[in-house]
C-alpha cells in the first residue's frame, strides 16, 4: 500500500497497477518538487522517512478510507533522499467504481498522508539557507 523508495517515479506505469474491471474510476495524484515555496527560490528537496511507522500509520489510513470510501484499490509511493525540482515526490492512484469515491478518497489520502506519517521535507534555496517544512 505504502512504498518509499530513492529510484524516480513512472507515473504511467504506476496507474496501470490500477487496472481492474469493476472500477469505472481511477484517479491519481502526482506531487512535484516546485521551484518556490513561501516567496523562496528552491532548488532541490530532501525527504527522510521512518519507514515502520509510516508503513503502518498508512494502513490505518487505509482502512478509513475503505471504511468511508466506495474504492476497489489504493497505491502510494513516496520519494525520499534528494530531489530536485520537477521531480515527481509522491503518486497516489485509486480506482473505485464511481468516480466521486475515487476523486474524494484520493484527496483523503494525501491530506492524511500529508498530516499523519512521520515524512519529512527539508527545502533548499538559491540563497544557500535550508529550512524544514512543517506539515510537507
Amino acid at each position: 500500500m505504502l512504498e518509499l523508495t530513492r529510484e524516480p517515479l513512472e507515473e504511467l506505469k504506476l496507474a496501470r497497477r490500477l487496472s481492474d474491471p469493476a472500477a469505472g474510476a481511477q484517479v491519481t495524484f502526482t506531487g512535484t518538487v516546485r521551484q518556490s515555496n513561501r516567496g523562496r527560490n528552491v532548488i532541490r528537496l530532501e525527504y527522510e522517512a521512518a519507514p515502520g511507522l509510516a508503513e503502518s500509520e498508512f494502513a490505518k489510513i487505509a482502512d478509513e478510507a475503505r471504511s468511508t470510501f466506495e474504492i476497489t484499490d489504493m497505491h502510494c509511493i513516496h520519494r525520499i533522499g534528494t530531489l530536485e525540482v520537477g521531480t515527481a515526490a509522491v503518486w497516489i492512484g485509486v480506482s473505485a467504481p464511481h468516480r466521486k469515491d475515487a476523486f474524494r478518497a484520493c484527496q483523503f489520502l494525501i491530506d492524511q498522508l500529508k498530516l499523519r506519517l512521520p515524512i519529512w521535507k527539508k527545502e533548499f534555496y538559491a540563497d544557500g539557507e535550508s529550512t524544514w517544512i512543517e506539515g510537507a
